[in-house]
C-alpha cells in the first residue's frame, strides 16, 4: 500500500468525529424527554370525609419514562477500526521475472536473445565471485556465446587475432550500453537480498557481496591496453598470447582482451558508471 492510499483514510478522520458529534446533537434536541406542561389550578373543594376503608388499587402502575442519556455513546457514529495494512507480496526471484526486469531496462531488441534463461541470479553470483577471485566460471555464463568462432590470420609467417573475432562481441557491448545504469544499480539492490543468500552458499557470509562486486569490477578495470594486431599462437589445444606479459594475465582479463580495443573501452566506460551509481 502506497502513501497516496493511506493519506486519503487518516483525512477522514476529522470529518467523521463532526458526524459524531452531530449525531449525539440531534439525539439531544429530538430525543431528550420533554417537560410536560403544568396543569391549569383548579377551585378548591372541600372532599367529603369517608370512613370507611379505601379499596387497595390493583391497577399496573404507569411505566416509568425512558430516559435518554444524551451522553451515551452512539456506536453507529464511531471511528471505524484500522484495517491493517497487508503484507508485501514476496519478491519474485524467479527467471523468468529476473529476466523480465533485466529487459525492461533496455531498449536494446537483441538482449533478450543474448541473455541466458536459466539460473540468472546464481550465474551472476559465481561469475561476479569468480571474477574477483581472478578466475573465469566459463559455465555460468549469463551470456549466449557468440554464433561466429574465433578466427586468426597469418602474415610474415605469425599468427594474429583477426580484427572480426573483436565484432563478435559488439552486440553484446551494445546491449550492455543500452542499459540505464543507475537503473541497473537499483534493480540489483531491489534483489540484493536474494543474491546474498545465494553468495552465502558459496563465499564467507561474513563478506558484504557489494565489496565482491567491487573488486570484481575493479579487476577488469586493471586489464592492460594493447596495441593491435594482438600475436598468438597454438599449442595444438588452443591459441596463447605470443607477449608473455599478456599470457600471465588472469582469465578475465584475458577474455576481456579478446573482446578487442574499442569494444573493451567501452565495457571499462560501463563499469565505471556503475561501480559509480554503487
Amino acid at each position: 500500500m502506497t502513501t497516496e492510499d493511506v493519506q486519503p483514510k487518516k483525512s477522514l478522520v476529522p470529518h467523521i468525529t463532526i458526524a459524531a458529534l452531530a449525531v449525539v446533537v440531534l439525539v439531544v434536541v429530538f430525543l431528550w424527554p420533554k417537560e410536560e406542561p403544568a396543569p391549569a389550578p383548579q377551585p378548591l373543594v372541600t372532599p367529603e370525609v369517608i370512613t370507611a376503608e379505601p379499596e387497595p388499587d390493583e391497577s399496573e402502575p404507569e411505566p416509568e419514562a425512558a430516559f435518554e442519556d444524551p451522553y451515551a455513546h452512539d456506536d453507529s457514529a464511531a471511528e471505524p477500526e484500522p484495517q491493517p495494512e497487508p503484507e508485501p507480496e514476496p519478491l519474485d526471484t524467479s527467471d523468468a521475472a529476473v529476466k523480465s526486469e533485466l529487459l525492461s531496462l533496455s531498449d536494446d531488441d537483441q538482449t533478450g536473445r543474448l541473455l541466458v534463461n536459466e539460473g540468472l541470479l546464481s550465474r551472476f553470483v559465481v561469475s561476479v565471485s569468480n571474477i574477483a577471485d581472478d578466475e573465469l566460471a566459463v559455465n555460468h555464463n549469463l551470456m549466449t556465446p557468440p554464433e561466429q568462432h574465433f578466427r586468426v590470420y597469418t602474415q610474415a609467417g605469425k599468427e594474429w587475432i583477426d580484427p572480426a573475432s573483436y565484432k563478435r562481441y559488439t552486440p553484446y557491448v551494445d546491449a550492455l550500453e543500452s542499459i540505464d545504469s543507475a537503473k541497473l544499480v537499483e534493480l540489483y539492490k531491489l534483489y540484493k537480498p536474494a543474491i546474498s543468500d545465494i553468495f552465502m552458499q558459496i563465499g564467507d557470509p561474513d563478506t558484504d557481496f557489494d565489496s565482491v562486486l567491487v573488486d570484481a569490477i575493479d579487476h577488469l578495470l586493471d586489464t592492460p591496453e594493447v596495441p593491435v594486431p594482438v600475436e598468438v599462437y597454438t599449442d595444438s589445444v588452443m591459441f596463447k598470447y605470443r607477449d608473455s606479459r599478456l599470457e600471465s594475465l588472469s582469465q578475465p582479463q584475458k577474455q576481456l582482451l579478446r573482446t578487442g580495443p574499442e569494444n573493451m573501452r567501452r565495457i571499462k566506460a560501463k563499469l565505471r558508471a556503475l561501480k559509480d551509481a554503487l
